[in-house]
C-alpha cells in the first residue's frame, strides 16, 4: 500500500470558476524521491498543499495510509508530513532561530538535552550557528530559506514535502541540501520536491511527474 494515494482529485479555490487540478490520480510511498514539474500556474503548489490537508478537493480524496486525510487534523498530518512553504516568511513565528527549530522537536515530547543535540547539529549543518540568537525575519532570503528547511527536517517526518527548495540557494548550499536529502531517503523516508530547478530534480529524484494545465501528462521512473 502507497503511503499517500490521490484518486480522482480536482481543485477550484473559492470563487474561482477556473479549475486549478483536475482528475489527479497519483501514488506517493514515504520513501524515494519524486519531483513534480511544471511551468507556473500549472497547480504544483496546490498539489502541495492537498498532499498536507491545507486544502481539500473539491472532488476525489487523499488518503494517508488508508486512511482519509480530511479525517485528520492538521498536527496528526504534521507528525508524519513535514512542509516547506515556498515563501519561508509564513513558516515562521517563533523569537529567535533556535527555538524556531527547537519548538517542533519539544512538542514531540524528547528531552531537553536531546532536543538541545539535535538543534546545535542541524544549525551546525546549515551554517545557522551563528545566527541562533537572531529573530528569522531578520535573516536574508538564502538563510531563510535555509532555516524553513532545518526546521522541518529536524523533526526527521516520514515524509518531506519541498516547495521550490533552492530559491535563493548557491551552489555550495544546493549541494549541503542535496547531501541531507539523500542522507532522509537512505533512511527510508520520503521526499516530494516541487521545483523548476531540473538540475537538482534530475541529480536527486528517481521519479518525475510534470502537470500541464492542472493535469498529468508525464510519469517517469519507478
Amino acid at each position: 500500500m502507497a503511503f499517500m494515494d490521490l484518486v480522482n482529485v480536482s481543485y477550484s479555490y473559492p470563487g474561482q470558476k477556473k479549475t486549478i487540478l483536475r482528475d489527479i490520480n497519483l501514488s506517493i510511498w514515504n520513501k524515494g524521491c519524486i519531483a513534480v514539474a511544471g511551468s507556473n500556474g500549472c497547480g504544483k503548489t496546490t498539489l502541495s498543499k492537498l498532499l498536507i490537508g491545507i486544502l481539500t478537493p473539491v472532488t476525489g480524496f487523499v488518503n494517508l495510509n488508508g486512511q482519509p486525510l480530511a479525517s485528520l487534523t492538521l498536527p496528526q498530518i504534521g507528525r508524519r508530513i513535514g512542509y516547506v512553504f515556498q515563501n519561508p516568511d509564513r513558516q515562521f513565528f517563533c523569537a529567535t532561530v533556535e527555538e524556531e527549530i527547537s519548538f517542533g522537536l519539544q512538542n514531540l515530547g524528547l528531552p531537553a538535552d536531546r532536543v538541545l543535540q539535535k538543534v546545535m547539529a542541524i544549525l551546525d549543518y546549515f551554517e545557522l550557528t551563528r545566527y541562533a540568537r537572531t529573530f528569522p525575519l531578520a535573516l536574508s532570503a538564502g538563510e531563510k530559506r535555509r532555516l524553513a528547511i532545518a526546521a522541518v527536517l529536524a523533526l526527521e517526518p516520514e515524509l518531506l514535502v519541498l516547495d521550490e527548495p533552492t530559491a535563493g540557494l548557491d551552489p555550495y548550499r544546493k549541494r549541503l541540501l542535496g547531501d541531507y536529502l539523500e542522507k532522509l531517503i537512505t533512511a527510508n523516508r520520503g521526499v516530494v520536491l516541487i521545483s523548476h530547478d531540473q538540475r537538482f530534480m534530475d541529480r536527486y529524484a528517481n521519479r518525475l511527474i510534470r502537470l500541464e494545465e492542472g493535469q498529468i501528462v508525464e510519469q517517469l521512473g519507478a
